[in-house]
């Protein structure tokens, strides 16, 4: 078999077969095939796409290509889910635990942050002392014990994705819809789990800007995850506006404490309440309404919580800057963003928040980037909210005030104060399974 066979035969619109994906994934993985061969596939992929059995075979290829976790020796159905990057979205921190405190088992995997979305894992790792970084017996344990864990990726997981990735980024193939959901199904499935949920974001804060986009990529993550037995859902949730109030790692924790303690933004609790409900009834634990009654009831009786301070406990972390926000570490410069006119916001684009935040130092730029836990934003006003001129719009939370200066002067220029409010839009715009496809 060769290479260059492959290469024409997708670039004439083929299928490749089986043993054609395997051939090249295993090749380039061993190094047996140079990088500008797999190049020239990727751009032949990119403008003719794959079907969805080549793209299940793609996905199982590279699922298979490395560590591979066996989840068998816990108890009871495993959920996992996958949100595709959003900016303020700390909803893992939230759901793992409602889910948890119903008996439904979440042993995750989650990323770091790069560019405008946030990462997980950085979140936690504001935590002074929580430890992402655990072996496998750990991690069994911890799940057991409190239902939940998570803990970042291991080196050898999923590595033909890596390897791929870093390809299509510099080849200017990151777009194309069957090679991520292969990356992203690839480390779902290699995760072990029994259920997937994905949170599919679309607007202007997410990688898919529609929702067709959205509905398109949901579609074949979810036909890929149930062609190999792993019950799938996908929700399509809105990304034009930042969820919650908070853009930053400790910010975002402190905000997720407060919505586990019943006191979080309406629209994040609303988001999580059915992000939960949705992993408990792939769990097979009720209908959907059962599902969100019983979700509501955790979070109200405090059980919730109470599963989050248990795994930062047995991950290492201070439970007692969990039980009082006060005591994580403070920015050095809080600056207070002021609104140029008086009239509604009109729209917010939501990836320039995420790049502000950057600016303040709560992101990287690239993956060797440090980052600053304590730096990010709280917004004061947000998509819909009324507003008069020299009214507090946002506080940005810095190292020095020529980084909440610069990030000041992107924010306004990508706020729009207008006289109309906007049309309303639901948080979450569609839902997908094996059945089709119910809009909102």
């Amino acid at each position: 078999m060769r290479m260059y066979d492959i290469i024409a035969k997708k670039r004439d619109g083929g299928n490749l077969s089986k043993e054609e994906i395997e051939f090249f994934t295993k090749a380039y993985i061993n190094e047996e095939i140079p990088d500008y061969q797999v190049a020239a596939l990727l751009v032949a992929i990119y403008f003719n796409g794959m079907s969805v059995e080549e793209t299940v075979n793609l996905t199982m290829c590279m699922a298979k290509s490395g560590d591979t976790v066996d989840l068998s020796s816990i108890d009871g159905i495993k959920v996992d889910k996958h949100s595709t990057g959003g900016v303020g979205d700390k909803t893992t921190l939230i759901i793992s635990p409602i889910v948890a405190a119903l008996g439904v088992k979440v042993a995750k995997m989650s990323g770091r942050g790069l560019g405008h979305t946030g990462g997980t894992i950085d979140k936690l790792e504001s935590i002074p002392g929580f430890r992402t970084s655990i072996d496998r017996n750990e991690f069994f344990s911890i799940v057991k014990e409190a239902g939940l864990s998570i803990i970042s990726q291991t080196g050898n997981l999923v590595p033909s994705d890596k390897k791929l990735y870093a390809l299509r980024d510099v080849t200017a193939t990151v777009a194309s819809i069957p090679l991520i959901a292969s990356s992203i199904m690839s480390k779902k499935i290699a995760a072990g789990s029994d259920c997937i949920l994905l949170d599919v974001k679309v607007g202007s804060g997410a990688f898919m800007k529609n929702i067709d986009e959205g509905i398109k990529l949901a579609s074949l993550m979810v036909d890929i995850g149930e062609s190999v037995g792993k019950r799938t859902i996908a929700l399509i949730t809105d990304m034009d506006r930042p969820l919650g109030k908070a853009i930053g790692n400790s910010l975002e924790v402190i905000e997720a404490c407060n919505t586990l303690k019943g006191e979080g933004p309406e629209d994040l609790t609303n988001m999580c309440i059915e992000l939960a409900a949705n992993m408990l009834y792939l769990a097979k634990f009720g209908n959907l309404e059962e599902c969100r009654i019983a979700a509501h009831r955790v979070l109200n009786d405090g059980s919730a919580f109470e599963k989050f301070k248990q795994m930062v406990k047995l991950q290492g972390g201070d439970v007692t800057v969990i039980e009082d926000n006060k005591k994580f570490d403070v920015a050095k410069v809080s600056h207070e963003v002021l609104s140029k006119d008086d009239g509604i916001i009109n729209s917010m684009n939501t990836e320039i928040c995420g790049i502000a935040s950057m600016i303040l130092g709560a992101g990287r730029e690239t993956k060797e980037s440090s980052i600053d836990y304590s730096a990010g934003i709280v917004l004061n006003k947000n998509v819909g909210d009324k507003v008069k001129k020299g009214e507090k719009i946002a506080t940005f939370y810095s190292s020095s005030i020529e980084k909440c200066l610069e990030a000041e002067k992107l924010l306004n220029m990508n706020i729009h104060i207008e006289t109309e409010a906007p049309k309303p839009v639901p948080a979450i715009l569609a839902r997908v399974t094996r059945d089709g496809v119910e809009k909102f």
